[in-house]
């Protein structure tokens, strides 16, 4: 379906709402379900980093193989975003969500028992590839079952929080369950999750399969749903050698020949897939959606939030515990502040976009990020820049969230409950992405610095100046979209 709307706005986006209806019950345990299996998700994107070193002893991976114990996840799960959000439009988001939840419940039990690195790798690539069925068909799920609107917003706004709380206290419960009870209690955890969630979701979640046109006397004519095949390629076999490059530089740097091929051939692939599209007759990603400010800017504003987050978080732990020398744990409770603050954002973040609207919400919140990030660049050597620290990044935390919350929101409103799977598709890959990116490009400057301290500084720096510019370029966009 092709949508020309670059000046269409969107009342959900743009105007108060009169307040925040209350849900019913069974709408509770839909929006449980969904919460619970994004939050497992989110929470499998850290729970093992802490566990890593464990891990490697015990399977006998050298430390150049552990990074594949976190890209062996990432490829599959970004790369696979698009198709699967397009392939639940298709042929049913139910169906595919909860084959996702089997596949990734299955996965993680693997990865539990995993008995050398083979059998452990297998199980993190089936677990991405479970995630990828998960998170775009259980977004579309959650925006077709809320109307556009307050409802929606505040389904968004918990669902945002548990993303973000759960990549928080991934962080934390890593490093508890793996002193505790072993490096398999973190991929134990992720088992015991999908066991709750995958029983209750058949009888709560309501199917979503294309409409067929009538014929005579009112019967619906067949309609066999297509596929973009070359569109899928394209952009799967893309998306997958970008993830590779940008993982793989994380640890050895842009300078492998490998990182190199796989960045170009990445590229290519992406302008190829732009290049099919607009040839395709039933194409995976419409165009002109691309070509809606709501989603371009939307996404662009989702993509700088991710990924210069999760690069402040990056150079703040190398920080606390190479520079002020706190330990692990100690590490792990100035990111639970974090995650308390990201409870409270996540609580009054829709009450602020029924207020402000979805595109003023993101500017602020942006900038606000911005801002607090640079007030990082006073920490110095002085044990009192922990709690500098401490509530800087738990500040930044809550205007994170709040742009997570409202670019969602930004990029969902206006589109046909038919292309749900294909914007919600596009805010996972900015998610998926955007955590995957920054990284690479920023953090690496801080560990490859010969004084840590000034190699934090300049990725601080750089990392408010790229966020404050984005909500400057951001606000305008959406400006010229209201126009």
């Amino acid at each position: 379906m092709a949508i020309d709307t670059t000046t269409q706005t969107s009342p959900a986006a743009d105007t108060a709402a009169p307040g925040i209806p209350r849900l019913s019950t069974r709408d509770k345990l839909i929006l449980f379900v969904l919460c619970a299996a994004q939050f497992m998700v989110a929470l499998d994107f850290s729970v093992l980093n802490v566990a890593l070193p464990d891990l490697g002893r015990d399977l006998g991976m050298t430390t150049s193989a552990l990074q594949w114990a976190v890209t062996a996840f990432a490829l599959p799960s970004g790369g696979f975003l698009l198709l699967f959000g397009r392939v639940g439009d298709l042929f049913g988001r139910r169906r595919l969500f909860l084959a996702g939840l089997a596949l990734f419940g299955a996965a993680s039990l693997l990865s539990t028992l995993a008995w050398d690195p083979a059998s452990f790798l297998a199980g993190r690539a089936l677990q991405g590839l479970g995630a990828a069925a998960i998170v775009p068909t259980g977004m579309s799920l959650l925006t077709t079952t809320f109307p556009e609107g307050p409802a929606r917003d505040r389904a968004l706004g918990i669902s945002g929080t548990l993303l973000s709380l759960g990549f928080t206290i991934g962080m934390v419960a890593g490093g508890t369950l793996t002193d505790t009870f072993g490096w398999r209690s973190t991929m134990a955890l992720l088992t015991l999750f999908a066991l709750i969630v995958l029983p209750l979701a058949p009888g709560l979640l309501p199917e979503s399969l294309p409409h067929s046109p009538k014929g005579m006397g009112g019967a619906p004519i067949p309609d066999r749903p297509r596929l973009d095949v070359p569109g899928a390629v394209t952009v799967t076999t893309g998306l997958l050698s970008l993830i590779y490059a940008l993982s793989t530089a994380a640890d050895h740097g842009f300078g492998r020949a490998d990182v190199i091929a796989a960045l170009a051939a990445g590229l290519l692939l992406l302008a190829a897939f732009v290049l099919v599209e607009s040839r395709s007759a039933a194409p995976l990603v419409s165009l002109p959606m691309l070509r809606r400010r709501t989603v371009a800017w939307g996404n662009i504003g989702g993509l700088v939030t991710f990924s210069m987050m999760s690069t402040i978080v990056f150079v703040l732990t190398l920080y606390l515990q190479e520079i002020l020398g706190l330990s692990a744990f100690e590490t792990g409770l100035v990111f639970g502040f974090q995650g308390l603050l990201s409870v409270v954002a996540g609580t009054l973040a829709p009450k602020v976009i029924g207020r402000l609207g979805a595109r003023r919400t993101l500017v602020a919140s942006l900038a606000g990020q911005g801002a607090l990030t640079a007030s990082l660049l006073l920490l110095n050597t002085h044990v009192w820049s922990a709690w500098l620290a401490t509530a800087a990044v738990a500040l930044a935390s809550m205007c994170h969230l709040g742009a997570i919350i409202s670019y969602g929101v930004t990029v969902t409103s206006g589109v046909p409950d038919a292309e749900q799977g294909l914007a919600t598709g596009l805010v996972t890959s900015t998610q998926q992405v955007g955590i995957t990116v920054g990284i690479p490009l920023l953090g690496v400057l801080a560990t490859t610095s010969g004084d840590l301290l000034s190699g934090v500084h300049t990725v601080i720096a750089l990392d408010a100046a790229i966020v404050l510019g984005a909500a400057l370029l951001t606000g305008l966009g959406l400006r010229r979209s209201r126009a």
